[in-house]
């Protein structure tokens, strides 16, 4: 049987493209492949788990997740997405050469925005770490890494102190909550909030003086992916070709990252250990998390809040 796309031409796209100048605009939109409502359908139905068109789309290009369909030999829909995901993708597209997804159109549709991007030929890092991997091959992808790092390290807040999207938005992140917070004006209000608002003087009773140590500190802001994890680096002849997943990417205080490395139960119990060496060290801040996470995880979620 021949290999067919699920796609055809749709007549909505997302205006945060506009906000970045994106090059989606009437003068290419008729010369690119589009994402279509049947499209948004297969996601859709997925999430229902009214699964008819959703399996044809696996049946023919397999699947991805729950939330992402492969739509063609080089397409993928994911959705329903928050706007954060968006505003990542297309941002770190613009001012970094790390490799993502490029955005070729969205969909405002069922629960959310639909996105269709490029799919990214290779192999998750975790599925080969369980394989196994030479020292020297895990070398030269935690080198890969360090410099993707790197470089989200060097991008400029649109204000320091800064809690944010990409494009100074509510952020969303599964250690803070299940739905988007914020803003936040600066990373006192922030680590504030992560408190649950128990006034800095009160902290180290109620936390611990790591606790109040570190929230009394002044941190650079930077640009987190907030999820840099095996499962989300895709990897072909040995080197990332790939980073996805941005979903919970934003700026952050300067340690977020790295402590974020600890906080999901990965498949690769020695992942944070294995990158440890090469990247900054936020000990402090690790253990003070640490606490927060066993006394008041998910901030978001706590009525009040």
């Amino acid at each position: 049987m021949a290999r067919v796309s699920l796609v055809i031409i749709i007549t909505q796209h997302h205006p945060v493209l506009d906000f970045y100048q994106h090059p989606l605009n009437s003068s290419t939109r008729d010369n690119r492949e589009d994402v279509s409502h049947l499209a948004v359908l297969v996601l859709s139905t997925l999430k229902a788990r009214e699964d008819g068109i959703a399996r044809i789309a696996r049946s023919i290009f397999g699947s991805l997740g729950p939330t992402v369909v492969r739509v063609s030999r080089n397409h993928v829909i994911k959705g329903p997405c928050q706007l954060p995901e968006l505003e990542a993708l297309l941002y770190i597209s613009e001012h970094t050469t790390i490799p993502v997804p490029r955005v070729k159109c969205t969909y405002d549709g069922p629960g959310g925005i639909y996105i269709m991007m490029d799919h990214i030929q290779g192999t998750d890092l975790e599925t080969l770490w369980m394989r196994g991997l030479e020292p020297q091959e895990k070398d030269t992808i935690i080198n890969d890494i360090a410099a993707i790092l790197s470089q989200l390290r060097a991008l400029t807040p649109p204000e320091e102190g800064i809690v944010a999207s990409a494009q100074g938005g509510a952020i969303l992140d599964h250690r803070i909550g299940s739905q988007p917070v914020g803003p936040f004006k600066s990373h006192s209000s922030f680590h504030a909030f992560l408190r649950g608002g128990v006034p800095l003087e009160n902290t180290a009773k109620i936390y611990g003086d790591e606790v109040a140590s570190c929230h009394s500190n002044n941190y650079l802001t930077f640009f987190s992916h907030s999820d840099l994890a095996p499962r989300n680096i895709i990897i072909r002849h040995g080197r990332i070709v790939g980073v996805v997943d941005w979903e919970l990417a934003g700026w952050y205080p300067e340690y977020w990252d790295l402590t974020k490395a600890y906080y999901s139960s990965f498949k690769v119990p020695d992942w944070p250990e294995s990158i440890k060496p090469k990247l900054p060290s936020y000990a402090d801040e690790l253990m003070a998390e640490r606490l927060l996470w066993r006394l008041y995880d998910e901030p978001g979620n706590v009525s009040g809040n």
